[in-house]
């Protein structure tokens, strides 16, 4: 019986998490149009619009590929064209980074919206994750760009390793946007300590630095941050030549995300209400076990639609 119980347990939060992903896609819509609106406000008022999304990673690839050739020359013979080699690793961290740093207060901003109206809580997370992934994915092409302009050989085989890299980013963003989103609830202060221990997450990860010129002391530590897997796996795609040697990590990785975005998932989602909506229906003692809305039965059983004297 105890054997059974283990086995159970690991089936019963698979079993959750399918519903909670199938209960989502009801919501699909209101993703993408919210995703849509935030890329919309992002670049509202400005004359370029839209086209900053394309301006800004080539500003900053173009800034380092001057500063790296005149100003802080490094050796050819160890990382040629550093600047493609470094930016194949700041890409994905400003998705990282960004997405954090935004989900940490988007409860707090969104506020009147998920109390007055029965509105999924998680979703606003989700949105901020996505909004920084299309800015990721706008990105790439100016990396793909300068790639092929210094002729750094690209090979079908690692390619193909790219999108799982991007869903095993995508599953462990999501994971620590929930979870830091309904912390911050309560614990305010966290978004300040946030923004530095993002610096230092940074630092920890070898983004501006290779992984193999590193002590083995310091690789061990190393191994312990789960972006410095992504990190790799991104630039032996993309810059590196030879096979994708990280991939063993990089599906451990993913297989730790999936487990931390689902408990994250279930643990991070704000309680709402005894009643959908306060200002227009009241909660009261009838006996009737109906109940206009279906989400709140199992908070309020005997909630049914009587105006609230107001």
């Amino acid at each position: 019986m105890a054997g059974l119980g283990l086995t159970a347990a690991p089936t019963a939060g698979l079993g959750s998490m399918l519903h909670n992903l199938v209960r989502l896609t009801r919501y699909r819509g209101l993703i993408q149009s919210l995703v849509a609106r935030e890329l919309k406000a992002r670049y509202r008022g400005s004359v370029l619009g839209f086209f900053w999304s394309f301006i800004n990673p080539l500003a900053l690839l173009l800034i380092y590929s001057f500063v790296f050739k005149y100003f802080l020359p490094r050796g050819g013979e160890d990382l040629p064209h550093y600047e493609v080699f470094m930016f194949c690793g700041i890409l994905p961290w400003t998705w990282f980074s960004s997405s954090l740093l935004e989900s940490s207060g988007v409860l707090i901003s969104g506020g009147n919206l998920i109390k007055k109206v029965l509105f999924p809580a998680e979703v606003l997370p989700i949105v901020t994750v996505l909004a920084n992934m299309v800015h990721f994915f706008l990105g790439l092409p100016i990396l793909g760009a300068f790639i092929l302009y210094y002729g750094i050989p690209l090979h079908l085989g690692e390619l193909a390793w790219f999108p799982l890299v991007v869903l095993v980013q995508l599953v462990l963003t999501l994971g620590c946007a929930l979870l830091l989103s309904a912390l911050t609830v309560h614990f305010r202060d966290l978004r300040d300590i946030l923004s530095n221990l993002m610096t230092f997450w940074f630092f920890a990860t070898p983004i501006i630095y290779p992984y193999t010129m590193m002590e083995p002391p310091v690789m061990r530590f190393l191994n312990l941050n789960p972006f410095t897997h992504l990190a790799i796996t991104y630039q032996e795609i993309l810059y590196f030549p030879g096979p994708v040697g990280h991939a063993g990590w990089l599906l451990v990785l993913g297989a730790i995300s999936i487990a931390f975005a689902r408990s994250c998932w279930s643990s991070s989602r704000p309680r709402r209400s005894r009643c959908p909506r306060p200002a227009i229906w009241s909660c009261c003692r009838a006996r009737s076990p109906t109940c206009a809305f279906p989400s709140a039965r199992p908070r309020s059983p005997r909630c049914t639609p009587t105006r609230s004297r107001t």
